[in-house]
This record gives structure tokens, C-alpha cells and sequence, in this order.
């Protein structure tokens, strides 16, 4: 994730390469990036961080608690923006107590492709400046909201585990079609490009799910046939639980399950 978010800047500004860099415990991974993008690539964390005002922590969110110590000092006064999975505001102050703003993120994969959705909340009030900076990066990967950290766990459910119940879906509209006659290269095709046309049609639509659903269907047709089946099957009930195991999960490894 780390990768699409330099992937995003640079893409916006190339000149704006020079001014990001990156540093790897290994230092395998990061002069892959710098090398590939053309960013900083730096050999420690005080070179990393002397004028740093914005720092990315992308590393695994088990490894937070044996994070380096030097941390703490190193990010005095600059802003710490997370996408560690389950790592809360708090998690986060414990390790660095003296940063400026903490924020914490929760983007999903479409964000690789520059198409995410990044769901966000800050631990205090952002000053207009920080602000801007921490929307113009998340905006570097797709789209990005701003959500109380109540809320964080329920959004995880929706946008940061639901490319993967997309993918599903997907995979079970093509296996339909497979059953139905299509060779497997058919229905593969019809299935991903109706997912991705329906998918732009409700971005670029003012009408609800609903609205749209109800305009493809005709009384007693093919398309109400097969909505029957998924109601007779309470696919909506199955989803909200879908949601409902992904939320409390993520409650489970925030508290440390």
C-alpha cells in the first residue's frame, strides 16, 4: 500500500519525487521503490525523518510494538498517518507520543490502482494545512472520508473487506454462467465487465442501489426471476452478516485477539 501511495503522488506531480522518501528495515524493499519510482531511498531513521513533516508508517501492524524506540523522538512534531489493520489512535500515541497529529487510515486494494476508498480519523483537530496534506495523499490512491474511530471498525467490514466479497460475487456470476452453457473465457469476460460497467454506473448515477436494480427489472422477467431467488435466499441478511463477522473481527484483533 505504501507503494500505491508514492505511486499516486508521483503519478499527480513527478517533480514531487524528490521531495518523499523511504526507508526499510531491510532496506530490500525500499530501494526497490526508490528505484522504481524514483523517490529518496535513505539507509536510517534519523536521515529518514530529519525533515520529514509527514510520516507514512507502512510496516506490518505486528510489528508496531517492537518498533524502533527512536521513533517516538524522531516524529516530535510531525504528522504520523497509519494504515496498520486494527491499530487504534491509541496503539499508535503509545509509540508515537510526541507527534504532531496521529491519523489513522484504512485503505483497500482498488487504492494500488489509484481506484480506493480510504477511511480516516485524526486523534485531534487537523489545522486547514495538515488537513490538506493528509487529503491530498490519501487522494494520490482514489477517494478517501473522514469517520469518527467508532466507526472505523464497521467501515473496515464495508470497504476494506468488501473488494474481497466483490471478487466472490464475481467469481460465483462467471461459475453461474460456466453452468449455464458459457466456456469458462465467456462467462470470466461477461461476468468482470458487468461487475466494472454496474460498478460506474452508480458512481457516475445520482440514483440509489435500488433505483438502478429496479430500472433492469421488468415485471415477472428474467431479471425479477433471478432477484427472487436471491430474496428467497435473504442474500441482504447474509450480507449484513457478511459485515457484522468482518466488524467484530476487526474489533477482536484491535483489542488484541
Amino acid at each position: 500500500m505504501a507503494s500505491a501511495i508514492v505511486d499516486g503522488l508521483v503519478a499527480n506531480n513527478p517533480k514531487q519525487g524528490s521531495e518523499i522518501a523511504c526507508y526499510s528495515a531491510s532496506g530490500i524493499s525500499a530501494a526497490a521503490l526508490a528505484a522504481r519510482t524514483q523517490i529518496v531511498h535513505v539507509s536510517d531513521l534519523p536521515e529518514l525523518l530529519e525533515n520529514a513533516d509527514l510520516v507514512v508508517i507502512a510496516f506490518k501492524p505486528q510489528h508496531l510494538g517492537s518498533a524502533d524506540s527512536r521513533l517516538a523522538e524522531l516524529t516530535r512534531g510531525k504528522i504520523v498517518l497509519s494504515i496498520l489493520a486494527a491499530k487504534t489512535l491509541d496503539h499508535l500515541a503509545r509509540v508515537f507520543p510526541h507527534a504532531r497529529n496521529i491519523v489513522r487510515t484504512m485503505p483497500n486494494t482498488p487504492s494500488s490502482i489509484g481506484a480506493g476508498i480510504t477511511g480516516w480519523t485524526a486523534r485531534s483537530e487537523l489545522t486547514a494545512e495538515d488537513r490538506k496534506q493528509v487529503i491530498q495523499l490519501l487522494g494520490s490512491i482514489g477517494r478517501e472520508i473522514e469517520v469518527p474511530e467508532t466507526k472505523i471498525d464497521a467501515l473496515m467490514g464495508v470497504s476494506g473487506c468488501g473488494p474481497a466479497y466483490v471478487f466472490e460475487f464475481t467469481g460465483a456470476l462467471r461459475d453461474a454462467g460456466i453452468a449455464g452453457g458459457l466456456t469458462s473465457e465467456e462467462a470470466e469476460q461477461l461476468a468482470v465487465e458487468t461487475v466494472l460497467g454496474s460498478a460506474r454506473l452508480m458512481a457516475r448515477s445520482d440514483k440509489s442501489p435500488e433505483d438502478l436494480r429496479n430500472e433492469v427489472t421488468s415485471p415477472n422477467g428474467t431479471t425479477h426471476a433471478g432477484l427472487q431467488v436471491l430474496e428467497k435466499a435473504n442474500f441482504r441478511d447474509t450480507m449484513k452478516a457478511v459485515v457484522a463477522a468482518a466488524k467484530a473481527r476487526s474489533e477482536e484483533l484491535a483489542n488484541g485477539a
